[in-house]
């Protein structure tokens, strides 16, 4: 596939969330339908129970709307017991694997059901934590697929610092996401020119740097910030997106472009309208974007 052909959404733009409470939940049909209207040829998981969980239902439902699968958000306690998260990422691979991926994003869950609070790794939680990180990579492995670290707010690997060690200290390919690197106090930008080899899997946000700010400084939570809309369409926000696409395409990125814009819903929007309007923002951007670098 062509550069631009390697673009894909997620339902989390639609603000189809794990988070329980976190808004009006947009039916799977009416995503799907959206997703593929706008040309894209790839859709991420969603939670669970918004794709079927049988792969032949999973497939049947994909090949409907002619798209396939590009990974899954995977939040999984890794520093906790092996057994559990073992079984699950297992049964998330084999699923993953019917659908058409390569890669699972895993997520660093804190065991707690949001991301606006979250406890610390302990020293012995951390070395757990790094071994997890290489078994879950066989575990992966088993059905044909990686897995990509997706650092992200609100879980045990968000900041700086802990990107860092999960990048000493384990062999984990990463998920860069320039919106939560950037509410984890981080810069997306570095992290994609130093770790370019690194990356093996893509969630691109804008990101409002004021809104941005105050979560970082503890003014507002996670969840209210975007309510308030921290994270934009693409090329409408303060991350430079041009910057981290360069980076990764000189170090031979090809992978999926999954754009991503945290959504929260009151009720469902009138057909036309809604988060397809964003998306739609979000894909002429990008589809400029990889365009002009291909040059």
């Amino acid at each position: 596939m062509t550069t631009t052909q390697r673009i894909a959404g997620a339902p989390i733009s639609w603000g189809v969330s794990e988070v329980p409470g976190w808004g009006h939940q947009m039916r799977c049909e009416r995503v799907l339908a959206e997703l593929r209207e706008l040309g894209l040829a790839a859709t991420e998981a969603g939670p669970d129970g918004f794709l079927p969980d049988d792969p032949g239902a999973l497939r049947e439902l994909l090949t409907t709307y002619d798209l396939t699968l590009a990974s899954g958000f995977t939040p999984l306690v890794l520093h906790g017991d092996a057994s559990a998260w073992r079984r699950d990422l297992a049964s998330v691979a084999a699923r993953f694997a019917a659908g058409g991926a390569s890669i699972v994003v895993l997520a660093a869950s804190t065991g707690l059901d949001d991301y606006d609070a979250r406890p610390q790794l302990t020293g012995a939680d951390w070395l757990r934590f790094l071994h997890a990180l290489d078994a879950a990579r066989e575990v992966a492995g088993e059905h044909g697929l990686e897995i990509a670290l997706h650092p992200h707010y609100g879980t045990m690997v968000e900041t700086p610092e802990e990107i860092d060690r999960v990048l000493d200290g384990s062999t984990v390919p990463l998920c860069l996401d320039t919106g939560h690197v950037v509410l984890g106090g981080g810069d997306p930008v570095a992290i994609a020119e130093q770790a370019r080899e690194r990356v093996a899997h893509l969630h691109l946000k804008d990101v409002d740097a004021t809104l941005a700010r105050a979560v970082i400084d503890g003014r507002l939570t996670f969840s209210d910030a975007v309510r308030r809309g921290v994270f934009r369409p693409l090329g409408h926000g303060d991350v430079d997106v041009r910057a981290v696409l360069d980076h990764v395409g000189a170090a031979g990125y090809d992978g999926w472009y999954v754009f991503e814009q945290d959504a929260k819903l009151q009720a469902e929007p009138d057909p036309g309208a809604g988060p397809c309007q964003d998306v739609a923002r979000s894909l002429e951007f990008l589809q400029a974007a990889l365009t002009a670098a291909a040059r």
